[in-house]
């Protein structure tokens, strides 16, 4: 029986194989998008679930109040770790520092970025280790602990404990390796290559001493792991006022954990509360992949339902020499299993294809798990919903005809059989208007933030990270890049023009009001700093070698004069940190934040001693490769431990938009893959009608139709299923889109040429392909078709 069902199925795929390869391809195309979706999905949810304690372990964050809302803040200050210690809900604490150094084996010589960190941590975070107790290995101050990929660059093998490695900071250190743990995923958001013990840290960095007991120094990431059962929110209830009781009421920011859980899908905040984040993408493009699907699956069952009006007189021979409806119904359903078994096996083919790209587009290294019963089961679950659904017609309804009135020609679908197909029809249209409306609005929103001003010239700017010989040698590096003309001109702060690594309150003001709070962006400098950005200065002057009093001085920001609202900025004196700076000039204002947020108040002051990033602008040439390689073997000659590796301000600045970028991206492909998957339906639905309507065509040429009335008469049905599709999802994709935007506090409005655009973009789809299928009818020698009357 089954044999025979099997041929069956085959000969009625061979016999209509343009409907069968439309069908397969159509559903296999939608199938394979859903799958490349809901990998990144997986990976997206599934981040930090590497560490078996994900569900338990938090990061320790600070709100602080300001005059313009609740700004959150991922550094928090020493004391802070040593209040915690106090409250028994807290199993473990780190307190941890980002560190680069340079580590060396003889000749073998690797810049890396790993963590200081108490000893905790690495119990915190469950490192899957190769070698060493993650108990004792940060016991020792002069240890360090390497990942295997770290290992295997210096030694070749993961098999080094007790070996000891070269490590430079602020000096040359030799460094026991006391562990080696697995290299994390990509989907993890502590990937450190190697681990110091706080311990060192301490007695190698002097500010440490400074920020033991100051609870404003807030240069510290701190992780907890909760006791089991611990009430989060009650925790964070009572831990909200720790720093105003331990600072004397003189520090106002509120500490709460922000649970590991939650790092990657909710990392925005607004005024202090969680505002989505990845969440909200993950959310989109889940709702994309049913859309997609369910937008080829009513391909499927359209072409089924329709094709199976030709099969009646099939079913009617069937039943008159015995068959059953119940081996009908099976005989149908399984005609429809098959396909879908073919169009599930054609999609991993396709998705294997295509995984390369896709992994570049997104910048991941998904794959399909074959192991997985979970994938497995999503297979067996979809062939079978797609199977049942699109043979749910064939096999319900045509079984229950009677073979008499089949026979004879007297069964017919009447006049509403359409209509299922018609409503299928408008909805496929309906999700690509919205798909194609989403995509141009987040391209939109997407090229707003980019041509936002930065203030700045990013042209030829390049950031160097600092180190211990650089800082030695700063000022005659500084001197040779200008005398060889490597370099136009040259400065270093403390974070680069494109990051923001410091804040703090502004103690008092001229003008200052009660319980009026001001936190600023920290940009601690030497010379020459807006001349190399390229920042222009509105009011006063820049820090200059003529005045020796520079150091108490401070520039601010366009936003920071605004937000302290100072009618004569220059000359006023200002407290922050317990001391008094006197205001020596405004600047414009700096996009060195979040591309996609306003740009807050800045300060900047004079401190060559606090850097990280030494910053040079390259003279205009067509030979950049030889302008940087000049800039290297100058480099070279005060830093020869440290390799020079760069990077252009200009790409930095475009990094900030990477994610939403992807996103555009990934929501275009998939539009345009929505748009195919709709054109496929469209052509085999009209394919079909074009040979149900064969006849009434013919008549129509008889009595004297041109052939342009033919085709306007069987392209203006599907144009008004167009019409109706954009009518209903305009609104529900303007609603989609006002959400979507609501999200950015810089952003576009509403773009209102995007609608109408959908809408023509869609109705010059659905004309151009059916217009091939009528313009064939339309072309038909009326006597071949009506031979037969």
């Amino acid at each position: 029986m089954f044999k025979n069902y099997l041929k069956i199925a085959l000969r009625s795929l061979h016999r209509k194989l343009l409907y069968s390869v439309i069908n397969i391809t159509g559903l296999s195309t939608g199938i394979a998008c859903s799958i490349l979706i809901l990998l990144w999905v997986h990976d997206e949810l599934s981040f930090d679930h590497y560490f078996k304690k994900h569900d338990v372990i938090h990061q320790v964050k600070l709100n602080t109040p300001t005059d313009n809302g609740v700004v959150t803040g991922a550094f928090t200050s020493w004391p802070l770790k040593e209040a915690l210690e106090q409250d028994a809900r807290f199993k473990k604490i780190a307190i941890t520092v980002t560190q680069a150094a340079v580590l060396s084996i003889g000749e073998k010589k690797l810049l890396a970025l790993g963590r200081d960190a108490s000893e905790s941590y690495m119990e915190i975070f469950d490192f899957h280790m190769i070698e060493g107790n993650p108990k004792t290995v940060l016991h020792d101050p002069y240890s360090i602990v390497l990942n295997a990929s770290t290992a295997r660059a210096l030694f070749g093998t993961t098999s080094c404990l007790g070996k000891m490695v070269s490590v430079k900071i602020e000096n040359t250190e030799e460094l026991k390796v006391t562990g080696v743990f697995e290299d994390l995923p990509a989907n993890v958001s502590v990937s450190p290559r190697f681990i110091l013990p706080f311990s060192y840290f301490e007695r190698t960095a002097p500010w440490v001493k400074y920020a033991k007991g100051n609870w404003i120094n807030n240069g510290f990431e701190t992780f907890v792991e909760l006791q089991p059962n611990a009430d989060l929110e009650t925790i964070n209830k009572s831990v909200k006022d720790l720093v105003k009781k331990g600072s004397g009421e003189t520090v106002h920011t509120e500490p709460f954990l922000h649970p590991m859980n939650r790092w990657r899908l909710y990392n925005n905040f607004e005024n202090g509360k969680e505002s989505g984040g990845m969440i909200d993408y993950v959310m989109l493009f889940s709702c994309i992949a049913v859309f997609i699907l369910v937008m080829a699956c009513i391909n499927f069952m359209n072409l089924s339902t329709a094709r199976s009006q030709h099969r009646a007189r099939e079913v009617g021979i069937r039943k008159s020499v015995g068959s059953s409806r119940k081996q009908l119904i099976l005989q149908f359903i399984g005609e429809s299993m098959l396909i879908a078994v073919i169009s599930f096996l054609m999609s991993i083919v396709l998705v294997e294809m295509v995984l390369p790209s896709y992994n570049t587009l997104v910048s991941k290294n998904l794959f399909i798990d074959y192991t997985s019963a979970v994938f497995w089961l999503f297979g067996l679950l979809l062939i079978f919903i797609t199977g049942i659904t699109a043979g749910s017609y064939p096999a319900f309804y045509l079984s229950s005809f009677k073979p008499v009135k089949i026979l004879k020609g007297s069964a017919n679908a009447g006049k509403l059989a359409s209509v299922p197909r018609q409503v299928l029809v408008t909805m496929q249209f309906g999700f690509s208007i919205m798909l194609i409306i989403g995509t141009a609005v987040v391209y939109q929103q997407i090229q707003h933030l980019r041509s936002r001003d930065a203030g700045y010239d990013r042209e030829n700017l390049v950031l160097l990270w600092s180190n211990t010989d650089v800082e030695k040698n700063y000022r005659a590096l500084k001197e040779e890049l200008l005398s060889a003309n490597a370099a136009l001109s040259v400065t270093k702060s403390n974070s680069p023009i494109t990051r923001i690594f410091a804040s703090s309150p502004i103690d008092s003001w001229p003008g200052m009001l009660p319980d009026q709070h001001v936190e600023v962006t920290n940009v601690a400098t030497e010379y020459d700093y807006t001349k190399t950005m390229g920042i222009e200065l509105l009011e006063g002057r820049d820090f200059s070698y003529e005045f020796k009093s520079d150091t108490a001085g401070m520039i601010l920001n366009k936003a920071a004069v605004l937000a302290m609202n100072l009618q004569h900025p220059v000359g006023e004196k200002i407290k922050m940190w317990n001391q008094f700076f006197t205001v020596i000039g405004v600047m414009d204002d700096v996009l060195m934040g979040s591309g996609d947020n306003p740009i807050g108040p800045l300060v900047m002051t004079m401190d060559p001693s606090w850097s990280s990033t030494i910053t040079f602008r390259l003279p205009k040439t067509t030979d950049l490769s030889g302008a940087l390689k000049r800039v290297e073997d100058i480099y070279k000659k005060y830093s020869p431990d440290f390799p020079f590796e760069y990077r252009f301000a200009d790409d930095e600045f475009q990094q900030k938009f990477a994610s939403i970028d992807m996103i555009s991206k990934l929501a275009g492909s998939f539009a345009i893959l929505a748009m195919i998957i709709t054109a496929l339906g469209l052509f085999g639905m009209a394919a079909f009608i074009a040979e149900q309507r064969t006849k009434e065509i013919g008549i129509r040429k008889v009595l004297g139709a041109s052939v342009a009335s033919i085709i306007l008469m069987v392209t203006k049905d599907f144009s008004k299923l167009v019409l109706i599709a954009f009518v209903i999802a305009a609104p529900l994709a303007w609603w989609a889109c006002a959400d979507f935007l609501q999200r950015y506090p810089v952003r576009i409005d509403m773009p209102w040429w995007v609608f109408p655009m959908a809408g023509v973009v869609s109705f010059a789809i659905t004309v151009m392909v059916v217009s091939t299928q009528a313009v064939k009818a339309a072309l038909h020698n009326p006597v071949d078709s009506l031979k037969s009357e």
